[in-house]
């Protein structure tokens, strides 16, 4: 077969043209559905059963095994197998027919990404039903060490998580490599309904912290996910002062991200105060949204009664802070504000960190 032909059967299946595909491969004899069997096209070495999956075509997936003798466990580059292409694009017709023709329900794709995990990435309770059914374990972890019940939390279909739970009771007892939980994720990506689940039915401790130090109520409010912080905060008792691996707090960590509205929320509702230190280097939240450049940040929290002039443990001010970073808007606002240049602790001026000529302007 040429290029052009093989082309054209990876159109047909992909459209799902099983007569027209099976014509073509018929019309070529023995030598063609040999080929077919075993040709892998492009980098990413997928093949016509790849297709098939990936897209639904139930009767090319079995025309496929069935009379063009492909094997069910056939892989592609990244080890992904047919099953692992219909459990991430919610085919159960095709992931039920595959796993009675034998494909192994736990097989690994690069990463060790399992089928589960796969149809966890997508709210579709009956793929994940089915592969569970046929004994995949929810607890098998990837190479990031997440699992299924990881991944569904970040999706945030409470269907699915409140199924894994009954399934595997204990699966939400596990962290990643980083040793972030499924309390962490729900929080970071907003999942209100699944953090409720995970604080009334998982038995995770008030303020558990990832590898740097993070909380899943700096999650939620450095994401600017307030309902999930509140939710945390009354039902969870999270700390608004815990502290990450630099000594950042939630203020510390929402001034980061520019989060106006989360800003709003701790200092005006929650009483924070919006000039606390974070403990390493006496960074305030100005510091912070200053040397990230989010200037409406930076005029949010002089509003909250941030102090201009403030200093850090090294004498720097937030007009050093913008300079490191390079951020020339910000500089030249806090300037404006009679924030004036100065040395710090080691006698370098903010002009001398701006490696930018406009950093500074010309309003030294």
């Amino acid at each position: 077969m040429d290029e052009n032909h093989l082309k054209l059967l990876v159109k047909l299946t992909q459209d799902g043209q099983l007569s027209s595909l099976e014509k073509q491969i018929t019309s070529g004899g023995s030598a063609a559905l040999q080929t077919v069997s075993s040709k892998h096209f492009g980098r990413s070495g997928d093949t016509l059963l790849h297709y098939a999956a990936r897209h639904g075509h139930l009767d090319i997936v079995e025309y496929l095994i069935k009379c063009a003798g492909m094997d069910v466990e056939v892989y592609n580059n990244d080890y992904k197998r047919p099953l692992h292409e219909a459990a991430s694009m919610g085919h159960q017709t095709c992931v039920s027919y595959l796993l009675r023709e034998g494909a192994k329900v736990d097989s690994l794709k690069k990463a060790d990404w399992t089928p589960l995990m796969m149809a966890c990435t997508r709210r579709n309770p009956d793929v994940i039903q089915e592969l569970l059914c046929h004994g995949a374990d929810p607890a098998l972890r990837n190479k990031d060490g997440w699992n299924s019940f990881h991944i569904a939390c970040r999706e945030g279909d409470p269907l699915v998580v409140q199924h894994l739970l009954l399934v595997a009771p204990d699966v939400w007892r596990t962290e990643s490599k980083t040793r972030r939980t499924p309390l962490h994720t729900a929080a970071m990506h907003g999942c209100e309904e699944v953090v409720r689940i995970l604080l009334e039915r998982c038995g995770y401790t008030p303020d558990s912290k990832d590898s740097c130090g993070v909380t899943p109520l700096m999650d939620a409010v450095r994401n600017g996910h307030i309902s999930v912080a509140r939710l945390l905060l009354e039902e969870h008792q999270a700390s608004l002062t815990a502290a990450d691996k630099l000594g950042a707090q939630p203020v510390h960590q929402v001034a980061v991200t520019g989060q106006d509205e989360a800003l709003r929320f701790l200092v005006q509702d929650l009483n924070v105060d919006v000039n606390q230190r974070a403990t390493d280097i006496q960074l305030t939240a100005l510091h912070y949204a200053a040397k990230e450049g989010h200037m409406s940040t930076v005029k949010t929290l002089l509003d909250l009664g941030a102090h201009l002039h403030v200093q850090d443990k090294k004498g720097r001010t937030a007009l050093h802070m913008a300079c490191i970073g390079q951020h020339a808007g910000v500089a030249r606002m806090l300037l404006q504000l009679g924030l004036k240049d100065s040395e710090d602790a080691s006698g370098t001026t903010a002009q001398q960190f701006a490696k930018k000529p406009d950093v500074m302007g010309h309003s030294i």
